[in-house]
């Protein structure tokens, strides 16, 4: 048996007795929605179940609005819960897996369970919503029925958008251990820097392409899919689904790795929208270049450009402890497929702005 088997049996174990010792002390399940995404023919919708303490001071932000509430009135509500809490207190949690879930979205109903850590990933087929953001419900055994946003994907769509986080839109020096720990577990979660001049450079990429969706990929844990949303929304950064990850042990190793989710993520989306070309952006800070070097070789006819935000030698060193990029740019550059390259948002707005970049995006192919 691998060791990574024994661990996860011994995760399981641990949490199954954390469940029960909560249960018994009152706490009950508590579901968080995240932002799913689909097509007009399919939606997929994401959560999550964890044991919350039902007298809690701090609640989440999702509590305090209400349904109406649109994504450019929550930085006014953000400091409800971003103050009141350090980083640390989103990662631990007890994850309440195999617990009966129901999805409603429109019309349609569809039943399912949670996963071995607490997660609520399903797919409704024929769901009949119209392109744009629209609420959905989960409700679970023993817990309030919450609200969850999707993203339903216009058919004239012919551009999108998918981006990474860490150090692409938000100053985090990840992946160096000590200091994304610091990050993201001591320091206040209102606390984190945006990326000066990413919320112009995607605003006027999106003026060009008005139904263009958006995507946040990252090797983020699902654990601050709230924090996240916060730190867009107060930043005017554009709205999109998080496609986040966990970072327990897997069948194959200890921990899942961060380059396989962003590979597999970017080609479920090439897959589900075959009619979109896509516009990646990311960082040299960790293997943006490279995972998108891959995914420019394998669907060339599918990426219309690439921006990569560039760090700064003394970024590198406090990323990765040296002061050049971790990986070669693995992209190959081809007359059809612009690649630029900036040390913020406002460079590469400039040379988005420059010859040939503008002309690939601007044309339907």
């Amino acid at each position: 048996m691998a060791i990574s088997d024994i661990v996860r049996k011994i995760e399981g174990r641990i949490n199954r007795a954390g469940t029960r010792r909560k249960a018994q002390a009152g706490w009950v399940p508590a579901i968080t929605g995240f932002s799913g995404y689909g097509s007009q023919r399919r939606v997929r919708v994401l959560g999550r179940v964890l044991m919350a303490d039902p007298e809690a001071d701090t609640a989440s932000l999702a509590g305090h609005l209400p349904k109406s509430t649109h994504r450019s009135q929550i930085g006014q509500f953000q400091e409800l819960s971003q103050e009141a809490q350090r980083g640390w207190r989103q990662f631990f949690t007890t994850q309440v897996g195999d617990l009966p879930v129901s999805v409603q979205v429109a019309d349609r109903q569809v039943e399912s369970k949670t996963d071995d850590n607490g997660y609520i990933d399903v797919l409704v087929e024929d769901h009949g919503l119209k392109p744009g953001w629209h609420e959905v419900s989960i409700s679970a055994e023993g817990a309030e029925t919450v609200s969850a946003r999707v993203l339903i994907v216009d058919s004239s769509a012919k551009i999108g958008l998918v981006s990474d986080i860490d150090d692409t839109v938000m100053v985090t020096w990840l992946p160096r251990a000590l200091l994304a720990a610091w990050n993201s577990w001591v320091r206040h979660t209102s606390s984190r820097k945006p990326v000066p001049g990413m919320a112009e450079f995607y605003a006027e990429v999106l003026r060009e392409h008005p139904q263009a969706p958006v995507f946040y990929l990252s090797t983020g844990a699902w654990n601050t899919f709230e924090t996240l949303e916060l730190f867009l929304a107060k930043h005017r950064l554009p709205s999109g689904p998080l496609l986040l990850t966990d970072w327990g042990p897997t069948p194959t190793g200890m921990f899942r790795s961060g380059q396989e989710h962003k590979k597999v993520q970017l080609r479920n989306l090439i897959i589900e929208y075959p009619d979109i070309q896509w516009i990646l952006v990311g960082d040299d800070g960790q293997h943006d270049p490279l995972i998108y070097g891959e995914a420019l070789a394998e669907h060339p006819d599918r990426i219309a450009g690439v921006a990569i935000r560039q760090l700064s030698p003394g970024e590198h060193v406090l990323s990765h402890g040296t002061t050049t990029a971790i990986s070669e740019s693995g992209i190959n550059h081809g007359p059809d497929v612009p690649t630029i390259f900036g040390r913020d948002g406002h460079e590469l707005l400039r040379r988005y702005q420059a010859e040939p970049f503008p002309k690939v995006l601007k044309q339907d192919r």
